[in-house]
């Protein structure tokens, strides 16, 4: 399985090379993610809950923060789920088109420019082993070095791990995504983690729940505090 993910790029990168890159949204040559496509995105803007980060009237905590506070300082989001940015994520995740780390981790920076964050360390939300050998890279990964090569922070991209192969997400509602990934990362490297204030990365933010549970294995490992960015969330 690791060989079908590497011999996966190789495949794409051959691809890019015999090809015209295109604009995986519009089909427009030029590049993977055209400015067009990019101008369609529709970023989250503030007013926001404070917390989970999802749109609010008045800067307050949302309903669901205020019945349950997730165990995180604060989720932010560059951008909706959908359109342009939807097929991008998909193509990046799936289609094993890697080069979109640049177009998609410079809207990162930019959200990270207008809007910082109290971080001096950058973690990706990883991959359990299967699916990194099946995919051959961690998405989450490749946004989090871009960005922390843009921003100067460290990446720490072994400091949590996945310990089980949790099935997919997608069709789970808000409870039984955070019971599919409770106790699901580990943190390794707990003698960095001690006292940091990590920035963790995503590609998309659903309901929270995966964050949430990286966020406790930062915050067992005594992380001073924890926040987490993602590309994308759902509406």
């Amino acid at each position: 399985m690791e060989i079908l993910g590497v011999a996966r790029n190789i495949w794409a990168d051959l691809l890019s090379l015999l090809f015209p890159v295109r604009c995986v949204n519009c089909d427009r040559s030029g590049s993977l993610l055209c400015n067009e496509c990019q101008r369609k995105i529709e970023f989250v803007l503030p007013p926001l809950c404070p917390r989970c980060g999802s749109p609010s009237s008045n800067n307050q905590f949302c309903h669901q923060c205020q019945q349950a506070a997730p165990a995180i300082d604060g989720i932010r989001s560059v951008a909706f789920f959908e359109g342009p940015l939807r097929q991008a994520v998909h193509a990046f995740k799936y289609r094993g088109f890697h080069g979109l780390a640049a177009p998609l981790s410079s809207l990162m920076v930019v959200y990270c420019r207008r809007h910082p964050l109290p971080v001096d360390v950058i973690v990706p939300v990883p991959l359990h082993r299967s699916r990194l050998r099946e995919r051959g890279y961690n998405q989450a990964a490749l946004l989090a070095q871009a960005l922390g090569a843009e921003l100067d922070l460290p990446v720490g991209t072994d400091w949590l791990v996945r310990t089980r192969a949790t099935p997919p997400q997608v069709g789970l509602d808000a409870s039984k995504r955070k019971m599919n990934v409770a106790d699901a990362f580990r943190c390794q490297n707990g003698d960095a983690v001690a006292g940091c204030r990590a920035l963790l990365v995503d590609d998309v933010c659903t309901t929270g729940a995966t964050l949430e549970s990286c966020s406790l294995a930062l915050r067992q490992a005594r992380a001073r505090s924890v926040w987490a960015l993602t590309l994308a969330r759902a509406r």
